[in-house]
């Protein structure tokens, strides 16, 4: 049912999904030049919440549990598990109030209406995976903006999606940098859990009726941990615990 079914609703998702794209390219371009930071920001916010709503035509439900209390006074570095390229609009819409910046690769920068564009000129991190130097000074370049706007960041410590639902072992080093360089910065663990069901099937078709559950989790103080590797293992723990995925031990 749900293959069959995606057969039918994938192609009006796409549609609509692509349409939303191109009428954004002009729009960004448009409140970039003439409102700067501030209107190109709220464009692609809009955009995002348009593009969550496509995840319907699809029967997709989306679920943001938000936690109260997450300061946005203070850079917040949001450290999730990655499933798919669907985990993106919901997360840049429900966590736009903290200015949250994402690291991409820097292929993406190219070819694609405006999701290019705002990764280009949204503040973020591109890197090039390839180029350790790149990728180190452009993390460098994203917490000095954290530091300087209070802005915050997405992090996905796996390095790429799962297309399983399993958790890959979660990496250091973009996180230290980060906080190495943005020591005020809080760290909140989100758990991010269905969105891969959706591509079970490949991009064609999509799965029909699948739900995806965003859960923001208890903030982290850095400062309560020995550092950044400490860090990133209790982070990784709670998300695999919200996950129900907990590493087994051997006794």
């Amino acid at each position: 049912m749900h293959k069959l079914a995606g057969y039918i609703f994938s192609p009006i998702h796409y549609l609509v999904f692509g349409l939303f794209l191109g009428i954004f390219q002009p729009i960004q371009w448009l409140c970039l030049k003439i409102g700067g930071y501030k209107a190109h920001k709220r464009s692609v916010d809009i955009l995002n919440l348009l593009l969550s709503s496509t995840y319907y035509l699809i029967g997709c439900h989306i679920s943001f549990r938000m936690r109260d209390g997450i300061p946005e006074n203070r850079p917040v570095i949001f450290i999730a598990n990655h499933q798919s390229m669907y985990d993106i609009p919901p997360l840049i819409w429900h966590l736009r109030h903290y200015h949250a910046k994402f690291i991409s690769k820097i292929e993406l920068t190219k070819g694609i209406p405006s999701i290019s564009f705002n990764l280009k000129h949204g503040g973020g991190a591109n890197i090039d995976r390839k180029d350790s130097k790149q990728a180190i000074a452009e993390i460098l370049k994203l917490a000095r903006r954290m530091s300087e706007n209070c802005w915050s960041a997405v992090i996905f410590p796996e390095g790429t999606r799962s297309n399983n639902g399993d958790i890959k072992p979660f990496a250091v080093g973009g996180i230290a940098t980060l906080l190495k360089k943005v020591p005020t910065a809080l760290v909140v663990p989100v758990a991010i859990d269905g969105s891969w069901k959706l591509t079970r099937f490949g991009i064609f078709p999509l799965s029909f009726g699948e739900q995806i559950r965003f859960t923001v989790l208890e903030p982290i103080e850095p400062s309560t941990l020995p550092g950044p590797a400490e860090l990133v293992a209790r982070t990784e723990e709670v998300i695999r615990k919200a996950l129900g995925k907990e590493l087994k031990t051997e006794v």
